[in-house]
């Protein structure tokens, strides 16, 4: 019997997913992370006695984070408290226009009543058929390597995959059900997870309507970098040998396998060789162009989900009236939409997405403090410079302090921005994008760059920009699935 030795290329999510289940598994795992810290996109910013979240802030699917837990024997509870936020979230229409989210569907069901006469019984039918795609699309789908057609052409699963609106847009498929457009934008709002516009979205992720609604938005005491530090001291205890500051610059080949991985911390021998850093950077810059994957024609072809402008503010008082998560659809959604999508600038006009983490966890803030986090969703690629940034910054708390009435530039005693050049810097992100690849129909399943290397035996993919998505639990999927195609490819023995 001899153990092989795997090595994982980032500790971002699917990294340390994909890490800790193949040590389960009884290989020998080493963990390269470019930075001194796991997480990658999810790093936390502890600065002047805040902590922002850099990167993901909604915790959703509580189910997928229980299960990847449960396969080692494990609670969610064992590492961190979980809360789930009532109201959810905010969405703000325009001044003193606005809808709360309440955790309980009997009074959400109330709330659609009162904006049109029979909403409530059309978001039962809706979220009936949403709890149907959720089943089979979380449960079923998303956990197939996604390799080959032939392994969704099971009758029983054709059956359900007709019933699923796959080939329908979510846009058409909310307005079948709902008029007002505050509800129509309140139900499209999830898909934004997803990196495409609602016109562009299979309606089979009305699925993330039953996430949100029916199963809830939640929050980790002490932020979602809790998750993180969960998913290691697991790692760890699984065996998996974590090397912090070890950016890989090169996979050393022999013949068609993979044979060493180098970094800035040494070399390292590899039987098989997990990428769960950018997967456009391995595949375009470091690998040699014999052993690329894809063309770079191929990647300019690629729908990405957007990138972010953001900002990590402390702030030295109370804001009123704010709830956890709010949404500023105060401007014409289409609009910012077809500037990130259909002609890529900067907007003129831009939603946005703020995060209070402070209202629900006092350990984020000093006391009588406000941890405030905002986010623009903009094109990747785009020009990227301080001044553009702060220009937006005024533009955006121009419109913040009149809608809430209150002022808050006055109060900010911290702030750091972080957009396009930071996640091309500290990521390699491709084309500067935050969330990956976008789920539009042509690049579903299959149709997603594949999870292994076509020239190279021993090579694997993990991670937003192949098999099943963007998002933290699909990427917490994206580790389980690529660790089970390497047992069953190449069993420990």
């Amino acid at each position: 019997m001899s153990t092989k030795k795997v090595v994982v290329i980032g500790a971002g999510f699917a990294g340390l997913s994909a890490a800790t289940t193949l040590a389960d598994m009884g290989y020998s795992v080493t963990l390269l992370e470019k930075h001194p810290i796991p997480g990658g996109r999810a790093r936390i910013l502890d600065a002047e006695g805040f902590r922002f979240d850099m990167g993901p802030s909604w915790y959703w699917m509580p189910d997928v984070f229980e299960r990847y837990f449960g396969r080692f024997g494990k609670k969610v509870s064992d590492y961190y408290e979980l809360v789930r936020l009532d109201p959810g979230y905010t969405i703000v229409y325009g001044p003193n226009e606005k809808i709360t989210i309440p955790a309980g569907y009997a009074e959400l069901r109330e709330l659609f009543e009162s904006y049109e006469p029979g909403a409530a019984a059309q978001l039962d039918r809706f979220m009936e058929q949403a709890a149907y795609k959720y089943e089979v699309g979380v449960n079923q789908l998303v956990y197939k390597p996604s390799r080959s057609i032939f392994e969704f052409t099971s009758p029983s699963l054709l059956f359900d995959m007709m019933r699923m609106d796959i080939f329908q847009s979510i846009r058409k498929h909310v307005r079948k059900h709902f008029k007002h457009p505050h509800l129509v934008k309140l139900m499209e709002f999830p898909v934004l997870f997803l990196g495409a516009t609602p016109a562009n979205t299979p309606a089979l992720y009305s699925l993330m309507n039953y996430a949100d609604l029916k199963l809830g938005t939640w929050y980790p005491q002490g932020g979602m970098y809790e998750i993180v530090k969960a998913m290691e001291s697991l790692a760890i205890e699984k065996g998996v040998k974590m090397v912090y500051n070890a950016e890989v610059t090169h996979i050393e080949m022999e013949g068609a396998l993979a044979k060493r991985v180098k970094s800035t911390a040494g070399e390292f021998a590899a039987d098989i060789v997990v990428a769960g850093a950018d997967y456009h950077h391995i595949d375009q810059q470091i690998l040699e162009p014999q052993y690329r994957n894809y063309s770079p024609d191929y990647w300019k072809k690629r729908t990405m989900a957007p990138s972010s402008l953001l900002f990590y503010i402390g702030l030295n008082k109370k804001l009123e009236g704010l709830t956890h998560h709010t949404l500023f659809f105060d401007e014409e959604f289409d609009q910012h939409a077809h500037d990130i999508y259909t002609e890529p600038k900067w907007p003129d006009r831009p939603l946005f997405y703020t995060s209070l983490a402070s209202k629900t966890d006092s350990s984020v803030a000093p006391e009588g403090a406000e941890n405030l986090v905002i986010l623009v969703p903009l094109a990747p690629d785009l020009e990227d410079n301080e001044q553009i940034r702060e220009h937006y910054y005024q533009l955006i708390m121009d419109r913040f302090e009149k809608l809430i009435g209150q002022s808050i530039r006055d109060a900010v005693v911290y702030k750091r921005s972080y957009a396009i050049n930071d996640f091309k810097a500290d990521y390699h992100a491709f084309r500067g994008n935050a969330y990956g690849l976008a789920n539009t129909l042509l690049q579903t399943a299959i149709l997603k760059p594949s999870l292994k290397n076509k020239k190279v035996n021993n090579l694997y993919y993990t991670g937003q920009l192949t098999v099943p998505g963007p998002g933290v639990p699909p990427s917490l999927i994206s580790g389980q699935v690529i660790a089970a195609e390497i047992l069953r490819e190449y069993p420990n023995q």
